[in-house]
């Protein structure tokens, strides 16, 4: 089977990784450092913050819950867009929060509408960047703008799960407006370019008491030891970051130069992914397993007509755009 329907890093897990996880298993009879302190070293060196600025998360998707436990009590607002990813809705909830959702501009975030949907209790705004399912971008100034000009009381979670995956013209300084941002709190993972997926391993950053909140929430050892080996061996692997960004960025092209060819309508993505318009999405989704090959149904994000198809190797990307070619449109 072919595997592009979760946004894997189809090179899997540095072997860096797996042979710090595979030594770290020897002290696998003893509970984790709960503190997580060899990894948050490794993170304050990467990201020159203190220490004390990072969360450990089990994956980017508990910080995502957190977020909303730590600033939301029940019944107060959390706003995000309406193609942002699933957790925020059921992070929301988890929290007893009120959601808004706003309607989406281009399959991306409308700024403009999201900060209008900020209302007097709206404590938590999502915002994915890029965006997942939809690959889309925000521009740094159009997200700045943003932030600023926000009320006090209003905290920013902005995901960054494929953040790695970035062009170098695309790229910001988000650390830099954590510090300047006492409610941001930028959420990071090391299930995607660094193929630590199956870990479950991921960390937020913000200001010490915003930070200090977020880990008075989180469970003790959530975060197991050979994950925890694992993330600072892959932090470190500057050589398998490069290739899979290169990977990424030679098969993205690859599968939208052949969607193109088929003319199937697809979402320019900055991530590791792209967003392509079938038709039936489920006849489409059924007729692809059957040829070995599962993709992301899109049914849950009000998307029957679309599937999401991760990057995969050069053969795997291939296979897909032969398999689709019986459902591109006539000639």
């Amino acid at each position: 089977m072919i595997l592009l329907a979760s946004n894997e890093n189809p090179l899997g897990m540095p072997e860096s990784a797996r042979r710090a996880a595979a030594a770290a298993l020897q002290g696998a009879g003893h509970y984790p450092d709960s503190n997580g302190t060899a990894l948050k070293h490794a993170l304050s060196a990467r990201l020159d913050v203190p220490m004390d600025w990072l969360t450990l998360g089990c994956g980017s998707s508990e910080i995502l819950e957190l977020a909303a436990q730590v600033c939301v009590q029940p019944g107060e607002g959390v706003v995000y867009s309406r193609y942002g990813f699933v957790v925020y809705g059921q992070a929301a909830a988890h929290a007893h929060a009120r959601s808004t959702v706003v309607p989406a501009r281009d399959f991306g975030h409308d700024l403009a509408a999201m900060r209008a949907a900020v209302g007097e209790d709206t404590r938590l705004v999502f915002i994915a960047n890029p965006n997942n399912p939809t690959g889309t971008f925000l521009e740094a100034a159009a997200l700045l703008d943003f932030l600023e000009s926000l009320p006090a009381g209003v905290t920013v979670l902005l995901d960054e799960a494929y953040t790695e995956y970035l062009a170098p013209a695309q790229r910001y300084d988000s650390i830099a407006w954590v510090r300047r941002f006492p409610h941001l709190i930028v959420a990071r993972t090391f299930s995607k370019a660094y193929g630590l997926a199956g870990m479950r391993i991921g960390y937020g950053v913000a200001q010490p008491a915003l930070a200090a909140r977020l880990n008075a929430r989180r469970p003790r050892f959530n975060v197991s030891t050979p994950a925890q080996a694992a993330a600072v061996a892959a932090l470190g692997d500057d050589a398998f970051l490069a290739r899979s960004y290169q990977l990424n960025h030679v098969g993205r092209a690859q599968l939208e130069n052949g969607l193109h060819e088929l003319r199937l309508a697809s979402i320019p993505s900055a991530g590791n992914f792209l967003m392509v318009q079938v038709g039936e999405g489920r006849t489409v989704h059924a007729r692809l397993l059957a040829a070995g090959i599962e993709v992301a149904l899109l049914d849950n994000y009000g998307l029957p007509q679309w599937l999401r198809i991760t990057v995969g190797l050069p053969e795997q990307n291939a296979a897909v755009l032969a398999a689709l070619r019986d459902h591109a449109p006539a000639r």
